[in-house]
């Protein structure tokens, strides 16, 4: 990129950078893995969400594993492509625009998933050290409590801290911050089930159209 000299004068890249990103995430990749094997729509089963955890009420666990690596990985490389022609600032717009695609994709009517397996793609994009440990305390919390929903958010809430103190990268940890809210925001159901004791375990069939965190 030319060498900045007024925001007049970069901001197009920073918006070409968020389009980029948009686009990519905006990719329902469940709906369409779920539609291309014959299964309908996806939004008519179980809880309705394009994510991973409703794919996998299909029975298809191959699906679900297809469809949580799209997620993820469109995170990924709308970071990393951008990354490597740009550097962090457009790359860490470009994870943002791929955050919101995923959320709010224009070709749903803005009703997307919940951003689980995105947030982590994009994190593993910029930094794959804090992805694996957004991992980790994902797996742990599961195995513990058995609530994928619980697991996302405190892993989400850990990110910016790990990013800020641990590896010192204050950047990141501002923009992960503004996706961790996104995402709780998105959870709010979730979150309201979980203190109500209402929220389902992972295994556990669901007896309404509304589930746990579905990434």
């Amino acid at each position: 990129m030319p060498d900045p000299i007024s925001w007049q004068f970069v901001w197009p890249y920073f918006l070409a950078a968020l389009a980029f990103g948009y686009l990519l995430g905006s990719i329902p990749f469940g709906l369409v893995l779920t539609r291309m094997a014959g299964l309908g729509d996806i939004r008519k089963i179980g809880s309705g969400n394009i994510g991973t955890t409703n794919v996998l009420r299909t029975g298809s666990k191959k699906l679900a594993a297809a469809t949580l690596l799209g997620d993820a990985l469109k995170g990924t490389v709308a970071v990393a492509v951008v990354h490597q022609a740009y550097g962090i600032d457009l790359a860490l717009t470009a994870g943002l625009g791929a955050f919101l695609g995923h959320l709010f994709p224009v070709w749903l009517k803005f009703r997307g998933g919940k951003g689980v397996a995105t947030y982590l793609g994009i994190l593993l994009g910029v930094h794959w050290p804090a992805a694996v440990l957004f991992a980790l305390i994902w797996v742990g919390l599961a195995a513990l409590f058995r609530y994928s929903s619980l697991s996302a958010l405190t892993a989400s809430l850990a990110t910016p801290l790990l990013l800020y103190f641990a590896f010192s990268q204050a950047q990141m940890a501002e923009m992960f911050a503004l996706l961790t809210v996104l995402l709780w925001l998105k959870h709010h159901e979730n979150i309201r089930r979980l203190l109500a004791g209402k929220e389902s375990r992972i295994g556990a069939k669901s007896k309404s159209v509304s589930e746990t965190g579905d990434p």
